[in-house]
């Protein structure tokens, strides 16, 4: 009997060490994975401010507004990734670029960013060294014509002199648009948003091609609004999205998921006005995106109430569209959520 227990007793040990040895070990908090050489990302942090290239004016995306700073929808992402990364939104300097000027800005290591309603292409994307982060807004280019009588479509453009943006996209619109229905249109092309704006309500064009979301905050801006109208045709895809610079893959990661968090936080229901309540929220997702569980901002290199911070500072997506393009006459459209019948769709944080 004795010699039975004993053999009882060392089975259960050993099966009690057996049930130990495989036990999994508890889950250390992640880490910011290596991803090399992080010269933009070390350069914000050492300065303690992002430079964010922006337009020369462009309503509703970035334009110097009346107390002599920036405001717009691409003003207010370098806003929210400053708050992500720095913890303050307003640790941002912005710099203005005409379209010919902002690549080689950003190339040359001049800024940090490029959020400037900047169009997503083939060969900017393969030719130009840069990193297209997410798109963040999708546009079309139009026409915004001088009124004239039985004026609607944009073949009635036939002879018209069109105003363009050297550098832009729109130079080779205009030309496909004339090639393809057979009409002649004499661009005039200038640099500077100024000149063009100036030309267009002076006279000196018929007619202005630029994306149609920033051709509505055009025609607000002429003298006499009702003098202009922006035709129906949309004659392009134009989705915009924030660059950088090839070379550090950390930036990249952190630019474009701060883009996603503002859209995850909008889908989620999350507000700058009720992060209180939402942080206590049983919702896994509502909890790893605030930063309660997941340490998604340690793997960043961020703290992990970086997307906290940007949509307690800045907004949400749709709360940045709303203040920014609403005014101007912009419907959300095809930038509504993709649950409510739109394109605005981030990938999923977990």
């Amino acid at each position: 009997m004795r010699f039975a227990s004993l053999l009882g007793a060392a089975g259960a040990a050993l099966l009690a060490f057996g049930a130990a040895a495989q036990a999994p070990a508890p889950t250390p908090a992640p880490a910011a994975v290596s991803r090399g050489a992080t010269p933009v990302f070390d350069g914000v942090k050492s300065r303690d401010y992002i430079r964010c290239g922006v337009s020369q004016g462009t309503p509703g995306f970035s334009a110097p507004n009346s107390q002599g700073g920036w405001a717009g929808f691409d003003v207010d992402f370098c806003r929210a990734l400053a708050a992500a990364v720095l913890g303050d939104a307003n640790k941002v300097r912005y710099q203005a670029y005409s379209a010919q000027q902002r690549f080689t800005a950003l190339q040359s290591g001049e800024i940090d960013v490029l959020s400037r309603n900047t169009t997503w292409t083939f060969q900017r994307d393969i030719q130009l060294g840069l990193e297209f982060v997410g798109i963040a807004f999708y546009d079309g280019a139009g026409f915004l014509a001088r009124k004239s009588p039985g004026l609607e479509r944009a073949v009635q453009l036939d002879g018209a002199s069109v105003c363009v943006q050297t550098g832009s996209t729109n130079e080779l619109i205009v030309a496909d648009f004339a090639r393809t229905n057979n009409i002649r249109l004499n661009p005039l092309v200038f640099q500077n948003l100024e000149q063009i704006f100036d030309a267009l309500f002076n006279g000196r064009c018929d007619a202005f091609n630029w994306d149609r979301a920033a051709l509505a905050g055009t025609r607000l801006r002429a003298p006499n609004p009702d003098d202009f109208v922006l035709l129906p045709e949309v004659l392009s895809k134009e989705p915009y999205s924030p660059v950088v610079a090839q070379g550090d893959q950390r930036w990249l990661e952190i630019v474009r998921w701060t883009l996603f968090s503002l859209v995850e936080a909008e889908e989620q229901g999350v507000t700058s006005a009720n992060l209180a309540e939402k942080l206590r929220s049983n919702d896994p997702n509502t909890q790893r995106l605030l930063g309660v569980t997941g340490n998604f901002g340690t793997m960043l290199g961020l703290s992990d109430r970086w997307a906290y911070e940007a949509v307690r500072q800045v907004g949400n997506y749709g709360e940045i569209f709303a203040r920014n393009l609403t005014p101007i006459g912009i419907d959300r459209g095809v930038n509504r959520l993709w649950s409510q019948g739109g394109l605005i769709y981030a990938p999923a944080m977990r």
